[in-house]
C-alpha cells in the first residue's frame, strides 16, 4: 500500500482525498475526503485574476487541509489546479501561496490531462459497460468531455470554457434567472458544443461527475440529504435529469439552499451547472445517466502512485 494526497483545486470547490492504494489489485482504502467551497475562479471571466477574497478564502481551506496530511503523512503528494489557476494572470500568487503552505509545487494542469484524469478516475470503478463510454465532468469554470473505452482508453477529449461558475457569472443575474436569461445560457452553452471534437452522440454509455451532476443526481433520487454511497453509480433516467435541473432554475437561490441535499456553496451556480448537464444530454442517444463519486480526484491521486512506480522501475 502506497498512502497518497491528492490535491484537486477548481474554480468553485478544493478537494482533498488521502488514501492508501494498492495498484497491483486496484484497491484504495479512503482515509480523509474533504471539500471546502472556495470559489477560486469568482470573477476570473470578467477580470482574468484571482481575488485577494478568493484567494484567502483558498488559502484558509489549505491551512486546514496542511493539519490533516501532516495527521496522516502521506508518502506521496500531488496538487492539481485546473481552469481558474489556467486563466488567471495572477496565478503565480497562487502557486506561491500552496507551496508555502504545503510543500509541495503545484501543477495547473491543462484542459487535456483533466480529462485523462477524470476518465481514469471513472473506468477504474465502473466495472461492465457498453463502449463507447463519454465522461461528462461539470465543473466552475469548464466542462471536460472524454469519449473512450470502457478499460480507461481515451480516444478524444475536449475542455470547454463553460462552468458553473462562469456560466452564472456570465448569463444569470436575476434570482430566480428570466426566461431570456436561461435561452441566452442554453445559447451560449450549444454554440461552445457545436464546435466540439467530442460527439456525445457517439457514447453508448454516459457517466456525470463532479458537483453538478452529483448534486443534480441527489434531486432526481428524491435525497433529504446528500448520501455519496446512495449517489455513486447510480442510473438516472435522462427524463428525471431534465425535470429537476428544470425545476432547480425556476428557484431562487434562498429555495435551493433550503433543500437539504445542495450545499450552501453551490446554490447559486447549480442552474447553471444543471442547464450544462441538460444540454449535453440532449446529444446523447442514451436514456440513462450514471452518476459516479470517483472523478479527477481520485484519478489523480491513481496518477501520483502510477508515476513513482515509473520511476522506480
Amino acid at each position: 500500500m502506497t498512502r497518497v494526497a491528492a490535491f484537486d483545486c477548481g474554480t468553485n470547490s478544493l478537494r482533498l482525498l488521502i488514501a492508501d492504494l494498492e495498484p497491483a489489485t486496484g484497491e484504495m482504502t479512503e482515509l480523509v475526503r474533504e471539500m471546502r467551497i472556495v470559489r477560486l475562479g469568482q470573477g476570473v471571466d470578467r477580470t482574468g485574476r484571482i481575488s485577494e477574497e478568493s484567494m484567502a478564502r483558498t488559502f484558509a481551506a489549505l491551512d486546514e487541509y496542511a493539519a490533516l496530511v501532516e495527521r496522516h503523512r502521506p508518502e506521496l503528494m500531488r496538487f492539481c489546479a485546473t481552469s481558474a489557476a489556467r486563466d488567471a494572470a495572477n496565478a503565480g500568487d497562487f502557486v506561491r501561496g500552496v507551496r508555502e503552505r504545503l510543500g509541495v509545487e503545484p501543477e495547473v494542469i491543462d484542459g487535456d490531462e483533466e480529462a485523462r484524469a477524470s476518465f481514469a478516475g471513472v473506468t477504474r470503478v465502473l466495472g461492465d459497460a457498453p463502449g463507447p463510454v463519454l465522461v461528462l465532468d461539470i465543473g466552475g469554470g469548464s466542462t471536460e468531455l472524454i469519449l473512450g473505452t470502457p478499460d480507461g482508453a481515451v480516444e478524444v477529449a475536449q475542455s470547454l470554457d463553460v462552468g458553473s461558475v462562469r456560466m452564472t457569472e456570465r448569463h444569470l443575474h436575476d434570482d430566480p434567472p428570466t426566461d431570456e436569461e436561461v435561452a441566452a445560457l442554453r445559447d451560449d452553452v450549444d454554440a461552445v458544443l457545436d464546435g466540439c471534437v467530442v460527439d456525445p452522440a457517439r457514447a453508448r454509455t454516459v457517466v456525470g461527475v463532479a458537483g453538478t451532476v452529483t448534486t443534480v443526481a441527489a434531486g432526481v433520487l428524491g435525497l433529504a440529504a446528500y448520501d455519496r454511497e446512495r449517489i455513486h453509480l447510480a442510473r438516472l433516467d435522462r427524463d428525471d435529469v431534465h425535470a429537476t435541473v428544470d425545476a432547480l432554475v425556476a428557484m431562487s437561490v434562498a429555495e435551493r439552499k433550503a433543500l437539504g441535499y445542495v450545499h450552501p456553496g453551490r446554490a447559486d451556480v447549480i442552474a447553471a451547472g444543471g442547464l450544462i448537464l441538460d444540454r449535453v444530454l440532449q446529444r446523447t442517444g442514451v436514456d440513462t445517466l450514471v452518476v459516479s463519486e470517483s472523478d479527477i480526484l481520485d484519478g489523480i491521486a491513481w496518477a501520483c502512485v502510477d508515476a513513482s512506480a515509473d520511476e522506480g522501475s
